[in-house]
């Protein structure tokens, strides 16, 4: 590395060069930041993006003015013994690390990596550029001057510091955020290093509430499968109404046909001068429910215009046989019980079961 009296030539190959590209240029800027050296101005960039040579450089490679010879004071002197290393930008080793040079163990860039994650964990400060340096091994660098330009603001130089100052800051809340040699281009590490900001969603509070609403979403379907899977295996029952019932006394019935149970029980009540018989309504065509004509005197299916007579007897349309009569019975307190899962019937062709026990009750 060579060092110029108006710039600081860092990892940068010397003059003349080829046209270099965004990314070295940004590995040269997270070198210079981490070492605490003047950063390229944007003339600098420019020069060396076009292939040219930077305003502190000439034609033949060298600076634009020599620098004059290093005085004693300028040239570091081998120390006899461990001592503190001076940085410029994070100041002196620890008495730790300056125990560690002592032993004369040259620790490897990953060791100086586990160190700073455990250093991480436990809250204690990250190791600064001096104490990386001593304990590589790498000879401590001289401070760099001052660019002479007079254009020049002296924001560069106060770039390391501040950076120092956050890296210190975040430190102590137990991020490590120093790095260890040149972080690979392309990544989000490379990209800090080098000054440019990552780009990423805003902790903001409209996309919070987007992330609230996409898990409340997420967890409504998985809620909703989770029923529709424990629903399947539930038996699927139907509730039908009793096959079995009480319909009142017989002195509650008078001649004729009652259709008050019609709704209920699907049954008309009919009396007639010698007895009392349920029929089941029902039409023996298709099976619809025919209605009740009191001024006819008959029973009218509307599906199909089959008639039946006050009894129940077909005698038109395509009805093929009369409606079915159920079980009654009187009960022990002397109430009518009708089983309509019992139902007595007069095939055509056959014998009628209109006669049969339970097909009536005697008026």
């Amino acid at each position: 590395m060579a060092d110029e009296s108006k710039g600081i030539l860092g990892h940068l190959p010397p003059w003349p060069r080829n046209a270099l590209n965004n990314s070295v240029i940004g590995m040269e800027q997270a070198y210079r930041q981490r070492k605490g050296l003047p950063l390229l101005s944007d003339a600098d960039i420019e020069a060396l993006k076009a292939g040219q040579p930077m305003s502190w450089e000439t034609g033949d490679g060298s600076s634009a003015s020599a620098p004059a010879a290093a005085t004693p004071a300028q040239t570091p002197a081998a120390p006899t013994q461990p001592a503190p290393v001076a940085s410029t930008s994070t100041g002196t080793i620890s008495e730790d690390v300056a125990k560690w040079v002592a032993e004369g163990k040259k620790w490897s860039k990953s060791a100086i990596a586990a160190e700073q994650a455990r250093r991480g964990r436990k809250g204690l400060p990250p190791l600064k550029d001096a104490e990386v340096t001593a304990l590589l091994g790498e000879p401590a660098e001289a401070p760099a001057a001052a660019p002479a330009k007079p254009t020049a603001p002296a924001m560069p130089a106060a770039r390391p510091a501040a950076a120092a100052a956050a890296a210190t800051a975040a430190a102590g809340a137990g991020v490590a955020t120093s790095y260890v040699g040149t972080p690979a281009v392309g990544t989000s590490k490379a990209a800090a290093a080098g000054g440019v900001a990552s780009v990423g969603p805003d902790d903001s509070d409209i996309n919070r509430s987007r992330r609230a609403l996409v898990w409340a979403c997420v967890g409504a379907f998985l809620t909703t499968w989770l029923i529709a899977f424990f629903r399947f295996f539930l038996p699927r029952t139907l509730f039908e109404p009793a096959t079995s019932f009480k319909i009142g006394y017989p002195s509650d019935y008078g001649l004729g046909v009652d259709t008050k149970w019609q709704q209920k029980y699907r049954i008309w009540v009919d009396r007639t001068p010698d007895r009392i018989f349920v029929i089941y309504a029902r039409c023996t065509h298709l099976g619809c429910t025919p209605d009740w004509k009191p001024a006819e005197n008959k029973f009218k299916c509307p599906c199909h215009g089959s008639g039946y007579d006050s009894e129940g007897v077909n005698f038109e349309g395509p009805a093929p046989r009369p409606m079915d009569r159920a079980r009654v019975e009187l009960s022990p307190d002397g109430q009518i019980l009708v089983d309509v899962s019992k139902l007595f019937q007069w095939p055509k062709g056959q014998p009628s079961q209109f006669n049969d026990d339970g097909s009536f009750l005697p008026a």
